[in-house]
């Protein structure tokens, strides 16, 4: 059957129409001290080629960056521009929202680091202002491993969704057949990089 018959989604699964994908802080003066951050910067960079490839909102970030230097060039080179920010919350970036509220995007998914500073405070800010925060677990990270672990259970117990770089990509393209699902699948037939 090729015709795409109407039926009831889920409104836990996020839609390339109404997500936006949030890239908090992803600099190399601070990932470089993630474990496994080699990693973490493949998932956010396929992260980014799968929202361009469905046309998912996509916003970046960087803290500080006089201080702790520019997002990683595989990563900034595949962004527009980039909001610097001293607050830890990505709420403080106001054209960000306003953006999201002019696109309709009730959605976020976020990635980047760390995950008990930053991306917690956003994902706090975000879900008090009424957005759907989602987490990709595999490319969010900190310097301790202790502060990841707590972080991510603290803001699944304040309503975040977990979830993966994977399962992400196809909850965003939502059925196979199409140009855009090749991409994505071969986007999730790469092969992951060895870290140490």
């Amino acid at each position: 059957m090729n015709e795409r018959t109407s039926f009831f989604r889920s409104p836990e699964l996020m839609a390339a129409a109404d997500t936006a994908l949030l890239v908090i802080d992803v600099q190399g003066k601070l990932i470089t001290l993630v474990p496994g951050h080699r990693r973490i910067i493949w998932n956010v960079r396929r992260l980014i080629d799968g929202a361009k490839v469905l046309g998912v909102a996509l916003d970046a970030t960087e803290q500080y960056p006089k201080g702790l230097g520019p997002t990683v060039p595989e990563l900034a080179e595949r962004l527009g521009p980039i909001a610097a920010k001293n607050d830890f919350s990505c709420a403080a970036c106001r054209e960000i929202l306003a953006g999201w509220e002019s696109a309709g995007i009730g959605r976020v998914l976020l990635a980047g680091i760390e995950a008990h500073v930053c991306v917690q405070q956003t994902a706090f800010d975000l879900l008090a202002a009424g957005y759907k925060v989602y987490l990709a677990v595999d490319a969010i990270g900190a310097r301790h491993d202790v502060d990841r672990k707590t972080a991510l259970r603290r803001m699944e117990s304040a309503g975040a969704t977990l979830t993966t770089t994977e399962a992400a990509l196809f909850e965003w393209c939502e059925r196979s057949g199409t140009p855009q699902f090749k991409e994505i699948s071969a986007l999730a037939k790469e092969k992951p990089p060895d870290d140490v």
